[in-house]
């Protein structure tokens, strides 16, 4: 793979994101949590949340307090006119606590993981909180 990326997405990873787009959710909010593997420099899935969650916040409960990752939510937004949307997005959870080495990691592989992904919207989540409001005012509702 000639290529000037910093880690390697694998096939594997594309195919389930692919799969993850196509299938439809009857839950508020569904996610796939990946990380980079720091040996191999290869980005992996580390667990799918399909059920159970409710609300922004709750997603946030799940990850890490100290280290980066990839996710690509399926989340229902409810517009203010009344229309309701499943917008697809990749959110990049980058905590303050996380390491420089592991921030720069995700950081140079962020542009390549969103454009393997054909996920255009991205949301960046530096302060370690997000709120339903704060990601309904970033998604456009």
């Amino acid at each position: 793979m000639a290529s000037s990326s910093t880690i390697d997405i694998p096939s594997v990873v594309l195919d389930k994101v692919k799969k993850f787009r196509l299938t439809p959710s009857k839950s508020p909010i569904t996610a796939q949590v990946y990380k980079i593997d720091k040996k191999t420099l290869t980005l992996e899935l580390e667990e799918e949340l399909l059920t159970g969650l409710q609300s922004v916040e709750d997603l946030i409960e799940e990850l890490p307090e100290n280290s980066p990752r990839f996710l690509i939510v399926n989340y229902k937004l409810q517009h203010r006119d009344g229309r309701v949307s499943y917008p697809l997005f990749l959110l990049y959870w980058a905590p303050q606590t996380s390491s420089l080495d592991q921030s720069t990691l995700y950081a140079s592989a962020l542009s390549n993981f969103s454009v393997k992904a054909d996920v255009a919207k991205v949301v960046d989540v530096r302060e370690g909180e997000l709120s339903t409001q704060q990601l309904d005012d970033r998604l456009g509702a």
